[in-house]
């Protein structure tokens, strides 16, 4: 089973290592950096690895959660800019931005309640909306992840340079672009490893700005009510000037420029796999603890930059500003402690932004590997490496997001909006599908109208943020990410049509070939067993279906009984579809089985002497390599055959789409001196 076997599509994971039948005995310099650098591969067989690497509700906080916690260092300071002037209707912003976050958590712990395999967005507009919804949510999540990776460790850098001279902010571009090449290794490492990591980041920054926060707050508790009446007097001063409109308005777009503020709110139903059982309260937990820290701290901010005064000021974060209004002036024993903690603070601050990429890290590539499932991305980014990371996937967030800073040279402000446009949009859709959800099961459910008006309310209030920004910043850099998005859309489309195409083709074999009997007669003695100084055909399939059939009769055809021997040979591929559990496993083990005894009764059938040979295994050609290797110690006279897809007029895109594998299988078997022959298999499109 080479990749992918459900349809038949021959696919293989990229970065080949080894040669030959035998693993080396001593591990080589490259081989030594590389473990060392990314850690030993992960042993499958072991029925702990999935609990091993399964996250607890903690862990689960800070790998998705940072993202929505550190959005407070860039959220509520893009929104309070937006009511200069008004600085009043801080206190209101701050009322609506906690009702928001309560209410998206609660509204996505449904979506875990009803989605529990995860997939999030992409799945919930796919299932309750259509594959069209379904790939407009995929292709905005994959480019709000990439912006999620970008934004993260441009805002990390911005407020770590806050508290130094301006002249060190023309080392920003390089700093980020050395933030996402480290975090790019430590994800290839594995999800749970680049966590453990980076947790001390995520405590110091919970310490600190709970510091801040409650300081901030309890210190101006005696000025509350001149505070209230002051914001009074200025709200009607302004009702009497600009009148209702224009003061809603001018709120609504401070409330939408803040939208970065609930961006991560979504990554736990996308993430919901990598959770410890049972996952969906652990899911619930994680949400809970996101919604909680993230309604404390956005509404905590803004309150402090009303009670503190807090205002712009160049090369400065309005975090910044406030802290050294809070802690500047703090002595203790002739020791400026005030600073210390500005810089800790800061420093904490732009760390969990780094920490916050790692939404886009772990999510990003799943999204990709569940649009790759369902053929609407192509099929590597659904394989899995040595260490079960998606790191195809893993790498072309690493490269998205590096272009990106490079065309927007970090510009924070610029993929604030570029960010915010695309969370929205998949954050209507996802609510969208859970109004219609609610509405179609309202039979069934009793209290279906609550969770109606909640999902309902939440997509209002979704839509209005995201045409608000997509108006209010179209000319500078809206029009850019709606670009983006159509693009990824329609290539996903024509990525979908092309593999239906070759699905439609390999479908007709099936029709034709796969009528030929394939159980042995009833009455057939026990067969007799292949002597090793015979020739033997040794057959590579993916599945059991008109593929494999088509090559075993080409072999026949151009060896007329020349072969009286026939070793059919599988790699069940575990890709991220399979990686869900031991349970998972054992599925695809049994599956693989019963497809390769298939072939052995339809070759035993032709009177052939037959049987099948198997590995798991996350990269296909390693485990092909050895396994053929096996083969050929035991039956010296075997000489290999692998099927490969060949187009009618093979276009650029295809090595894209269709992984050579029997190419790289061939060059390393006959490396090994293994006799390799490749069969075509004609596809007319």
């Amino acid at each position: 089973m080479l990749g992918r076997s459900e349809n038949g599509l021959i696919d293989l994971p990229e970065e080949p290592s080894g040669f030959g039948g035998e693993a080396p005995k001593k591990e080589g310099f490259l081989s030594a950096l590389k473990s060392l650098v990314f850690g030993k591969p992960r042993n499958l067989k072991d029925p702990q690895v999935f609990h091993k690497l399964a996250l607890v509700a903690f862990l689960a906080w800070v790998g998705l959660g940072a993202d929505g916690l550190s959005s407070s260092s860039y959220g509520p300071d893009e929104a309070f800019r937006a009511i200069i002037g008004h600085e009043y209707l801080a206190v209101f912003l701050a009322l609506l931005t906690a009702i928001t976050v309560l209410m998206l958590s609660i509204s996505y712990s449904h979506v875990v309640e009803h989605f529990p395999s995860g997939g999030g967005g992409y799945l919930v507009a796919t299932k309750l909306l259509g594959p069209t919804a379904g790939v407009v949510s995929g292709s905005a999540l994959v480019v709000d992840y990439v912006l999620t990776i970008t934004v993260s460790i441009c805002s990390g850098v911005e407020a770590i340079l806050s508290f130094m001279p301006l002249s060190a902010h023309a080392y920003r571009l390089p700093l980020e672009l050395g933030a996402l090449f480290l975090l790019l290794i430590l994800n290839l490492r594995g999800v749970k490893e680049s966590i453990k990591v980076l947790l001390p980041i995520f405590l110091v920054f919970l310490a600190t700005h709970l510091l801040l926060i409650t300081y901030g707050i309890f210190a101006h508790a005696g000025r509350l009510p001149e505070i209230a009446s002051d914001a009074h007097a200025r709200l009607t001063a302004d009702l009497g000037t600009l009148g209702w409109w224009a003061l809603l308005l001018i709120f609504l777009k401070a409330y939408s420029l803040g939208g970065g503020t609930y961006t991560g709110i979504e990554a736990v139903s996308n993430g919901i796999q990598i959770l410890k059982e049972p996952r969906v309260a652990t899911a619930k937990r994680t949400m809970a603890y996101m919604a909680g820290s993230l309604i404390f701290t956005a509404a905590g901010i803004l309150a402090c930059y009303l009670l503190w005064k807090a205002a712009p000021q160049e090369g400065k974060t309005m975090n910044a500003v406030l802290l050294e209004r809070v802690f500047g002036s703090w002595q203790m024993g002739g020791w400026h402690i005030g600073l210390w903690l500005v810089v800790v603070t800061l420093v904490s601050e732009g760390a969990l932004l780094f920490v916050a990429a790692q939404a886009g890290f772990i999510d990003g590539p799943r999204v990709l590997a569940n649009m790759a499932m369902d053929s609407f991305a192509p099929h590597r980014f659904a394989n899995l490496s040595e260490r079960l990371v998606a790191r195809n996937g893993i790498v072309l967030m690493a490269v998205a997001a590096a272009l990106v800073m490079l065309y927007t040279r970090g510009q924070v402000f610029m993929l604030v909006v570029l960010y915010s446009i695309n969370v929205f949009l998949t954050f209507s859709l996802t609510q969208l599908g859970m109004s219609r959800f609610w509405v179609r099961e309202r039979r069934s459910k009793p209290g279906w109208w609550k969770n109606l008006a909640l999902h309902g309310a939440t997509f209002l209030l979704c839509a209005v943020i995201l045409v608000v920004t997509t108006l209010e910043k179209f000319e500078e850099g809206g029009w850019l990410t709606l670009l983006i998005t159509a693009s990824l859309i329609t290539a996903c489309l024509l990525i979908k049509r092309h593999y239906e195409g070759v699905r439609a083709q390999i479908k007709q074999l099936d029709t034709i070939l796969t009528q030929i009997p394939s159980s042995a007669p009833a009455a057939a003695a026990e067969p007799e067993p292949i002597a090793q100084g015979q020739p033997v055909a040794a057959l590579l399939v993916s599945g059991y279906g008109g593929l494999g059939i088509h090559s075993l009769l080409n072999i026949m055809r151009l060896f007329p009984g020349y072969y009286k021997n026939v070793i059919f040979l599988s790699v069940g591929a575990v890709d991220s579809g399979a990686f869900k559990g031991h349970d998972e496993l054992k599925r695809l083990e049994k599956s693989t089985e019963e497809n390769l005894q298939r072939y052995v009764d339809l070759a035993r059938n032709m009177g052939l002497k037959a049987q099948f040979r198997y590995r798991i295994g996350t990269d296909v050609l390693q485990e092909a390599d050895s396994l053929c290797g096996e083969v050929g110690r035991d039956f010296p006279k075997a000489v290999f055959f692998l099927g490969k897809l060949v187009f009618a007029q093979e276009k650029f895109y295809y090595r894209l789409l269709h992984n050579d594998t029997a190419f790289a299988i061939q060059k390393r078997l006959q490396f090994s001196g293994l006799m390799t022959v490749i069969l075509p298999i004609r596809m007319r499109i």
